[in-house]
């Protein structure tokens, strides 16, 4: 009844979003769930086998999906990121990906029986460390700056490559083997230049429409997708295998010219990208053989694995970083995790079809393979890295970073009253305005979308403690909540209180905590500000008690947080009491005339009996109200309240 084509697809796209779902749910490995998923519907029960029902659509589809995924993951290879690198960074990418290279090819050719051949195109492709893995790793376990940007950054800059030095080795190979002449190798290397141009080209075509608006909006998203496809099938006609260096080199390109329209397709890559790594693996893993899917437990396979974790990786570290300022823990560290993700299995994938059509048997085994090594590393490494990192004392989990979503006027003075306190702070907005406050005061801004998977690509969230959510619509600080609280716990989000409006009716979903003590709006706040409204900071001592700043403070101030004398700081919430002691600092938004009179008296003091005018302060503290056009939440664009 379900035996079609039409139903395979259906089921391997729903399988691999549910897993996808489940990951984030449970906060476990997205890529292990796909895993079993796919191991299940396919040759554990033998619901489906796509390879089978695709005939020869399965290698197209696979190939095209690498395709894509390798030109999506180099548009976050910026060379204004690497140009930061330290000295270790530099090398763990050039000198210790080669390393791992030879040493994995080794290990792959006398410990798991692979011909020369395929031992050195499955050790190329096995130095990618998987970024769409690490980043969510790094992010729970909270690691010091330097070890997680030394992890990151790995595993960006490598992951185009290692399918590029897996297509070099293989042509290399062919040419040792005398498959191939010395001419025939030389205009490989000629067609694979033409490729980078092809990709290049492309690019500059490409992003010059897009800035210079000669492409709608509503068609930027499809027109990438067409071209990328296009650059990729064009180039592999001339010669194959050079489709993924042309994709990989358009990317690149893109990535570095400073496209402001680059951010509009963001969200299509995106999904794009999830869609294809999750249908492409679960299609994978589902069409393993079951013999094969045994050989997983070969004792040949097992030993290569047990290799690759614990000589190959840590080798190839303490190598390409000697002479470098990392301790000895951080070489530890590093050495140890690695984990492979999605990409190394889908293009071992695609590459195990290419070596099989060449005759070369025992690259039936490399699905199996790498699905071997990839389970292991992201279980083991997955599991360890936050144990392992608090034992060598490389973790940042008594931090007090704040991140705070969305800019404003409040934003921007909070965010400086924390940088005051010796604390982390961040604010990011969708636009290059909203941040202009916080330009102003010089703090720590990035402009993008908080929700965007590609945003741990380039910010490090891991110093960031706390998360407040405190843009204009309700909807999506509840929704930024929501997303983060896996990572965070909800004790760590907040968000400004729901401002009553069109931008909440029936809404449902709970987000986080309510900022402050007493629950206001930004919409509020702002109108406070303007108001001439300021934070406060007002010490506690033995002589003046929290009780009695509390029976003495103004009933129109708002309570903020709590600086501890340790450093470290905690919201006001209407739900939670927070007691606080001498030596601690409450942080509040006070009105206008309780600061005009507290600089009034500090004055009179430095002043002896000189009386300062109280209109003179007045002057000086209460701004103006400016008139400002508010949105309202849901209703059009043309639709605005003038508001004082």
């Amino acid at each position: 009844m379900f035996d079609s084509l039409l139903f395979d697809l259906m089921l391997v796209i729903l399988i691999g979003i549910l897993s996808q779902w489940v990951a984030w749910k449970y906060r476990m490995p997205a890529i292990v769930v796909m895993a079993v998923a796919g191991l299940l519907v396919g040759p554990i029960f033998g619901l489906i086998n796509p390879q089978e029902s695709m005939g020869e659509l399965f290698g197209p589809i696979i190939t095209f999906a690498v395709a894509i995924i390798l030109f999506e993951g180099s548009l976050n290879l910026d060379v204004r990121e690497i140009r930061g690198f330290s000295k270790p960074v530099g090398r763990i990418v050039t000198i210790g990906a080669f390393i791992a290279w030879i040493a994995g090819s080794l290990a792959a050719h006398y410990l798991a029986g692979l011909s020369w051949e395929v031992s050195f195109i499955i050790g190329g492709l096995f130095i990618v460390t998987g970024p769409t893995v690490i980043l969510p790793l790094l992010r729970q376990a909270k690691l010091k700056p330097r070890v997680a940007a030394i992890l990151k950054w790995e595993g960006i800059v490598v992951d185009p490559f290692g399918a590029l030095l897996a297509v070099f080795a293989f042509e290399f190979i062919k040419f040792i083997n005398s498959e191939v002449t010395l001419n025939a190798l030389l205009l490989f290397f000629a067609a694979s230049a033409f490729a980078v141009i092809i990709g290049w080209v492309a690019a500059l075509i490409i992003g010059n429409a897009f800035e210079r608006g000669s492409i709608p909006e509503y068609l930027k998203a499809p027109i990438l997708f067409v071209v990328v496809l296009s650059v990729f099938v064009f180039s592999d006609e001339i010669m194959h295998e050079t489709g993924l260096l042309a994709v990989t080199a358009m990317g690149m390109k893109m990535a570095n010219m400073r496209l402001t329209t680059l951010n509009d397709v963001r969200h299509f890559k995106e999904d794009i990208s999830v869609l294809l790594i999750s249908g492409i693996f679960v299609m994978l893993t589902a069409s393993l053989d079951p013999k094969i899917l045994i050989e997983i437990f070969n004792p040949s396979i097992v030993l290569y694995v047990t290799a690759m974790l614990f000589v190959v990786r840590p080798l190839s570290i303490w190598i390409s970083t000697i002479g470098t300022d990392l301790s000895i823990r951080e070489k530890l560290l590093i050495g140890w995790i690695a984990p492979r993700g999605i990409v190394a299995l889908t293009v071992s994938g695609y590459f195990a079809t290419i070596l099989l059509e060449k005759g070369y048997e025992d690259a039936e085994l490399l699905t199996a393979l790498t699905f071997a090594l990839v389970l292991s590393t992201v279980v083991l490494h997955g599991f360890s890295i936050g144990f392992v990192a608090k034992k060598l004392n490389l973790t940042t989990t008594d931090e007090s970073g704040v991140a705070i979503i969305g800019g404003s006027k409040f934003a921007a003075e909070l965010a400086q009253s924390v940088k005051d306190t010796g604390n982390e702070v961040l604010i990011l907005d969708q636009t290059w305005a909203g941040l202009a406050e916080a330009r102003k005061l010089g703090l720590s801004s990035y402009v993008g979308d908080i929700l965007s998977e590609q945003i741990e690509y380039h910010i490090d969230l891991t110093p960031y403690r706390y998360m407040l959510a405190m843009t204009k619509s309700d909807i999506y600080n509840a929704h930024i909540c929501a997303d983060f609280a896996p990572d965070l716990g909800r004790k760590n989000l907040f968000q400004t209180a729901f401002h009553v409006g069109r931008d909440t009716e029936g809404f449902t979903i709970t987000g986080g905590q309510s900022l402050f003590t007493p629950a206001i709006s930004i919409y509020e706040l702002e109108d406070r500000m303007h108001a001439g409204h300021g934070i406060r900071k007002t010490l506690l001592t033995k002589q003046y008690s929290y009780t009695q700043y509390l029976r003495e403070r103004d009933d129109k101030s708002i309570l903020l947080y709590i600086l501890r004398a340790d450093g470290s700081i905690e919201f006001f919430t209407p739900k939670d009491e927070l007691q606080a002691t001498a030596g601690d600092a409450i942080i509040s938004l006070t009105s206008p005339a309780k600061t005009i009179e507290r600089v009034k008296e500090r004055l009179e003091e430095e002043h002896g009996e000189k009386k300062v005018p109280y209109e003179q302060l007045e002057e000086l503290f209460i701004e103006e109200p400016k008139e400002e056009k508010r949105e309202i939440p849901g209703a059009s664009p043309m639709s605005t309240i003038n508001a004082k």
